[in-house]
């Protein structure tokens, strides 16, 4: 009798065995066997980490398998069992591979086909055209779309962490209750004796050292000693957690009257403001989307006030970018003055925090969580509705949207949500969150995703001119390492343009996207059909490049340049100053957060710089969903270019007080998931 050889990977997540029986299936072109029972409970198998062979005797030889059928029932009780891969060996010798890479649940059937990707015109027979269409019918059930707040991008259906499909969850929920997880980082800070001391002022900047952990040679320590400083100030328009807002000014905008005697002694070039600005040297950083949003009223006992400034930079002839003026509201007015380095010291440093403040909230609000997380998410709730896990587009993208739609979920659940936690400390809490993505929304398009045409449209993309702008320097190489192994393996599978003409799923992916993620919105720019294989290209290194460096570069150095209080305050206590010469020490330290509030901040912004347990970085595939071996050379290389532009990297930052990794591919995760 033809015998087969099974043999079934378990996962090594926590739970992640089983005592259940376990049924298994093989699924020929000649014929299939009986359900078989591999294990009976107790005895061991199956359990986490095992890897466990059977021989499955048949009457007849099956022909070539084209499925694999396991199905799990409960022996006592429900204990949900992951499934790593199965391996087949065929009576004449060969091995098939079949991944799974997923949870099986209790009296569920799934159902594998083997490792070699294929598009849905390389389907030939009924069969495996019938189990494609039934996987996405069964996903859409799954993942549904909704709208989590009016103009928002689409989220998934689910209220809760434990709401979501088994197979997109956290391995272990408690490593993401962001509750748990501040409470820990404030403990661990050394700081939850002011947590709960809300409306209690500092008593000084030198207070504020009393909750900063300082840790020597380290950017927050150089922020620390630096931060009043103008290169400081204009550096992090580069470098820092937000680059993204500075931009090359071509004319000054009649809402913000500056004038050439108001900032001549800050030029250096004996040029005038005019001719500057012509030169290339002026830029401007624009916080419109602040304006009319609402400041945080949950607390009655604290009035909270934010404020929609614009900041002109100057290059000098050091090449530093340094601010020359700064305005607090859009409108130009008597009360609202323009202010200048020449001001007294007070009115300079207040103005200059009250640009910062702004500048953390546009950060983790619009360029943080919007173009980031929820972008990511909408990627990855078309990826499950549109692409079966034959796709080789759902194997190539799947990674990169790992755990990003729990986050969120968990994000939704307790973060962002009416009375949660980024109502604590934030001058944006109580709504102005909702508000601030909302209003983003109306200019969000998909070419500001493709990264070297977003850093063309602002102006900045000359090395000669800013030659030490790495955020964009770093961000040009990993793109292009990236772009091209997505072309390494779009050229495996799509032979011509046609073939990804033809691809109806990849078409469905797309529109998915676009007219219901992004809901249709006519300025969006995504794309609802994709046309050649250089716009499918295009179109996936967005997906993976948001998912990981983009993050990366917006999310970890928020402990670095923002747990020095005063530097980036979450929330101002008092209004922005509406006349000049007023402003005095004491007043600025009255509109800096209080003491609970700075603790819940510092809380957040360690937690939210750490890396994952077990992460996995940039070119990191464990699981083997490609079997092919140009596929698999495709990723060497990919590794290979990624190992030589962290190098370059850490050449370049040797010895450097402040230096720029939130781009080396060694520190990129593949996703979104904190």
């Amino acid at each position: 009798m033809p015998c087969y050889t099974v043999t079934v990977s378990t996962g090594t997540q926590w739970f992640a065995g089983t005592d259940s029986y376990i049924y298994i299936t093989l699924v020929g072109t000649e014929g299939c066997s009986e359900k078989t029972l591999l294990d009976k409970p107790l005895y061991n198998d199956f359990e986490r980490g095992a890897v466990d062979s059977y021989d499955i005797k048949v009457a007849e030889n099956l022909g070539e398998i084209v499925f694999v059928s396991i199905e799990k029932r409960k022996y006592w009780v429900q204990d949900d069992w992951y499934c790593r891969h199965i391996t087949v060996k065929t009576p004449s010798g060969d091995y098939l591979d079949f991944p799974c890479y997923r949870w099986v649940p209790d009296e569920k059937e799934v159902v594998l086909r083997d490792g070699r990707a294929r598009l849905p015109q390389d389907d030939k027979t009924r069969l495996v055209k019938q189990h494609r269409r039934k996987e996405l019918e069964t996903r859409q059930k799954m993942y549904r779309w909704r709208e989590w707040q009016p103009g928002f991008p689409m989220s998934i259906d689910a209220n809760t962490h434990k709401e979501l499909p088994r197979d997109i969850q956290f391995d272990s929920e408690k490593g993401v209750d962001f509750t748990l997880n501040y409470t820990k980082a404030i403990e661990n800070l050394y700081i939850n004796r002011f947590m709960h001391m809300f409306q209690s002022s500092w008593n000084d900047f030198a207070d504020f050292e009393r909750i900063f952990v300082r840790i020597s040679n380290t950017i927050s320590e150089y922020v620390m000693q630096h931060w009043q400083e103008d290169f400081m100030f204009g550096y992090q328009f580069l470098n820092g957690c937000n680059p993204v807002i500075i931009q090359k000014c071509t004319q000054l905008p009649a809402k913000f009257p500056v004038t050439h005697e108001m900032v001549e002694f800050c030029l250096e070039r004996d040029l005038t403001l005019e001719e500057e600005i012509k030169a290339g040297n002026v830029y401007i950083a624009d916080y419109d989307l602040m304006e009319n949003i609402t400041p945080n009223g949950t607390d009655s006992c604290t009035l909270q006030y934010l404020a929609a400034p614009i900041c002109l930079l100057y290059k000098n002839t050091q090449n530093k970018v340094l601010p020359i003026a700064i305005q607090l509201e859009q409108s130009p007015g008597e009360d609202s003055p323009i202010f200048l380095p020449s001001d007294s010291k007070c009115d300079w440093m207040l103005a200059k925090i009250w640009v910062r403040s702004s500048d953390f909230h546009i950060h983790q609000t619009v360029t943080h969580l919007l173009r980031t997380h929820l972008i990511s998410e909408v990627f990855g709730i078309a990826l499950f509705r549109q692409l079966p896990a034959v796709h080789p587009v759902y194997k190539l993208v799947l990674p990169h949207v790992r755990f990003t739609i729990a986050i969120n979920t968990k994000a939704r659940e307790e973060l962002i949500c009416e009375c949660g936690l980024f109502d604590k400390a934030n001058g944006t809490g109580g709504g102005g969150h909702v508000e601030l993505v909302q209003k983003a929304m109306k200019t969000f398009t998909y070419q500001s995703l493709v990264f070297p045409e977003a850093i063309r449209a602002r102006g900045m993309d000359s090395q000669e001119e800013l030659p030490y702008y790495f955020y964009r320097d770093d961000g040009n190489k990993v793109w292009e390492v990236v772009k091209s192994f997505v072309g390494d393996i779009v050229k495996i599978y799509y032979k011509s343009d046609e073939v990804v003409q033809e691809d109806e799923e990849i078409q469905a992916f797309a529109k998915d996207v676009c007219s219901f993620g992004m809901q249709d919105l006519d300025y969006c720019g995504f794309p609802k059909s994709l046309q050649n294989r250089e716009q499918l290209i295009e179109y996936l290194t967005v997906i993976i490049f948001t998912a990981s460096a983009h993050h990366a570069a917006v999310n970890f150095g928020q402990y670095d340049w923002c747990s020095w209080i005063p530097n980036s305050p979450p929330t101002m206590r008092k209004p922005p100053p509406t006349k000049k010469g007023v402003a005095t020490i004491q007043d600025i330290i009255e509109s800096l957060p209080d003491r609970g509030r700075s603790c819940w901040h510092l809380g957040a912004v360690w937690a939210l710089s750490q890396f994952q347990e077990n992460e996995l970085f940039l070119g990191m595939y464990p699981d083997e969903h490609f079997i092919e071996k140009p596929v698999k050379e495709a990723m060497e290389t990919f590794r290979k270019k990624l190992a030589e532009v962290s190098l370059l990297i850490k050449a370049r930052n040797e010895g450097k007080k402040l230096p720029y990794y939130y781009l080396s591919p060694d520190r990129v995760p593949n996703s979104v998931a904190v």
